[in-house]
């Protein structure tokens, strides 16, 4: 077997033309809507990355990825990219209508009309946003695949999109040099557990570390964002991490299922909550009060390049989306 290996001075002198690129502006992450996501992470997404966002079923895992896409064009209007989901849980159909929730301003069960008419103005308003969001890249697989067919889609993906940059001497104008470049991508999964096993896997944490392998060797061969969607572990609902204003309430990263897996992979790792759906309104140790259904902490857990915090967000329903807040008052400890 023939080894790659690269030179110290290699090293420095990419990580100096990254640098450059950052103070220049030329290298960019990708922003969030959400500033103290973007905090957490390097002024938001960087490309080359595994970002696993975790959370119990109802966390509202699938809207803040969806959020995070609808918003990323518009944010980023000077980067040139694409984005490829793996929607292996909802329907296309499902998260199109989701979509028009944001648009309208009206709830999902209202905008199906199972709650009165649908006015024609308000169709007339998911035309006019669907003319407008087909002018983004934006390409969707809903069947389940195998880690290895997993990999073969995004190989194919990327070369059908990769382009050629030449230099031309300014002396002569021939053109000197070619080079194979690939269009940049953020691939979304949701999520993680829906991959199907593959031959020689035993059970679902063999096929997750088969996946964190891949999504490591694919990050370092292309641009890519990943955005992984994962559960947590049931154990997080258990009557001991239940208990209010006890330390347990919160998320850790052992609550990923499958952490063992992934962990090792991941860049950046957020676990949300809501704590109101677990029946906890005095969240934690610092004893925050929780006043309604609404609330969601994102716990970021894995900030390769900065501090792990937690932040603060109020689920708007009848829009879709989460918005963020300050965090909310605590229970005073109460002294004789």
């Amino acid at each position: 077997m023939n080894y790659i290996w690269k030179t110290q001075k290699e090293g420095f002198h990419e990580a100096l033309h990254y640098l450059r690129g950052r103070s220049k502006g030329t290298v960019r992450s990708i922003m969030t809507p959400w500033s103290t996501f973007n905090d957490a992470t390097i002024a938001g997404l960087e490309w080359n990355t595994i970002n696993i966002l975790a959370g119990r079923p109802g966390s509202l895992k699938t809207l803040i990825k969806d959020q995070i896409i609808r918003n990323a064009f518009k944010l980023n209007p000077e980067q040139d990219f694409r984005v490829l989901e793996f929607q292996l849980e909802m329907l296309g159909r499902t998260s199109a209508v989701r979509d028009f929730v944001s648009v309208i301003g009206k709830t999902y069960k209202q905008v199906c009309s199972a709650d009165g008419i649908l006015e024609e103005s308000d169709i007339v308003k998911c035309y006019d946003y669907v003319i407008e969001q087909l002018k983004n890249p934006i390409d969707v697989i809903e069947s389940a695949p195998t880690v290895e067919e997993f990999e073969k889609i995004i190989d194919q993906y990327m070369e059908l999109h990769h382009y050629i940059e030449e230099s031309i001497d300014k002396v002569t104008n021939e053109v000197t040099v070619k080079k194979k470049l690939y269009k940049k991508v953020i691939i979304t999964l949701d999520h993680s557990i829906l991959i199907k096993k593959g031959y020689g896997e035993k059970d679902k944490q063999d096929t997750l570390h088969k996946l964190g392998e891949c999504l490591t060797k694919l990050k370092k061969k292309y641009p890519i964002i990943f955005i992984i969607l994962s559960q947590l572990n049931r154990n997080v609902d258990s009557q001991d991490r239940t208990e209010e204003g006890r330390p347990g309430n919160y998320p850790n990263d052992s609550d990923v299922f499958g952490s063992d897996a992934l962990l090792m992979h991941t860049d950046f790792l957020v676990a949300f909550d809501r704590p109101a759906k677990r029946n906890i309104r005095i969240y934690g140790p610092e004893k925050f009060i929780i006043e309604d259904n609404s609330i969601i902490i994102m716990h970021f857990l894995k900030c390769r390049n900065a501090e792990t915090v937690k932040s603060f967000f109020k689920a708007i329903w009848h829009k879709m989306e989460i918005v963020q807040i300050p965090a909310p008052p605590s229970q005073q400890i109460r002294t004789r």
